[in-house]
């Protein structure tokens, strides 16, 4: 019988790795585990999420929580991030917005999300002329970059769902970090357009007429779910919008510093091994090239599909 506080094993998949580096006039992004992504063109700085605090198991599951400053202002200074026009949170659970307003605080970052997420901010002092609340289909504009902002679902299982309903002030318990809303962004550039699917889930119709070349794509739990919901995610995400590469992301162990190398989550919570074999044939089905992200890594999205 298999350990449920066993993992599965990330070498068999060190093959599809993605390449690092960026090519001139390209686009490059920085994985930070989960689905934090740091995004740019050399003029305009973009962030998903951008989870670095990383509290581990115990804390989350027994004690408080609230972001870490010095490991927020350790990963500007790694990056080199000399200025930020906005972090978006693809919902408002810790692991995607607990750490979004402290970002901005250090940058003068715009939070765009959710009302939930607008009132994370607030717990964390931000004014109101720095917070953005978008709905389905709202289209935002930074510098070349426009993101258009898609309802979505949490994946299946959701453990703290609602609503943020007042300003969060931490430290507070894991659960305060509610869902809010959910969103698909959809990025647009001349360079190129990439899907931001965070939550391994969708409603069905909602990317009919999208388009983008690169989907990174949120498999978290995804191991637990049937194939027929395997299948349909991929057809219905992936395939609608005619992903030519796929980025999978939000299948690391989010309990684990951002200082490790990262690694799936343990069975108790997850199937990588379950989801990779599912997931694999359909892309070589569609030859659409898979790839998983290295942390820190720089990397071009778009690199060999121009």
């Amino acid at each position: 019988m298999r350990n449920p506080l066993g993992r599965p094993d990330l070498e068999p998949y060190l093959t599809y790795r993605q390449r690092s580096g960026t090519a001139s006039g390209g686009l490059t992004a920085h994985f930070l585990g989960t689905s934090s992504l740091l995004l740019s063109d050399g003029t305009t700085t973009l962030l998903c999420d951008g989870f670095v605090t990383r509290p581990g198991l115990l804390r989350v599951g027994l004690g408080r929580i609230a972001p870490d400053a010095g490991l927020v202002r350790a990963a500007i200074e790694r990056l080199g991030v000399r200025s930020l026009a906005a972090v978006f949170c693809a919902h408002s659970h810790y692991d995607h917005a607990l750490d979004a307003p402290v970002w901005c605080a250090q940058t003068g970052a715009e939070l765009v999300g959710s009302e939930s997420t607008a009132n994370i901010g607030r717990g964390l002092g931000l004014a109101e002329a720095s917070l953005r609340v978008v709905g389905d289909g709202d289209a935002l504009e930074y510098g070349r970059f426009t993101l258009t902002f898609l309802d979505s679902v949490h994946s299946p299982g959701d453990r703290y769902p609602g609503v943020v309903t007042r300003p969060l002030v931490p430290p507070a318990r894991t659960g305060a970090w509610k869902t809010g809303a959910a969103y698909s962004v959809l990025i647009e550039h001349p360079v190129g357009r990439i899907l931001l699917h965070a939550s391994a889930n969708h409603r069905p119709g909602m990317l009919d007429g999208r388009r983008a070349e690169v989907v990174y794509l949120g498999i978290g739990g995804l191991g637990r779910q049937s194939r027929e919901f395997v299948h349909r995610y991929w057809d219905d995400v992936a395939g609608t919008v005619g992903a030519r590469r796929v980025v999978l992301v939000h299948w690391d162990d989010f309990f684990r510093g951002l200082d490790q190398p990262l690694r799936p989550l343990p069975y108790f919570a997850d199937n990588f091994d379950a989801t990779m074999d599912l997931l694999l044939p359909l892309a070589q089905r569609d030859d659409v090239d898979v790839v998983l992200p290295v942390a820190w890594e720089p990397t071009d999205p778009h690199d060999g599909l121009r």
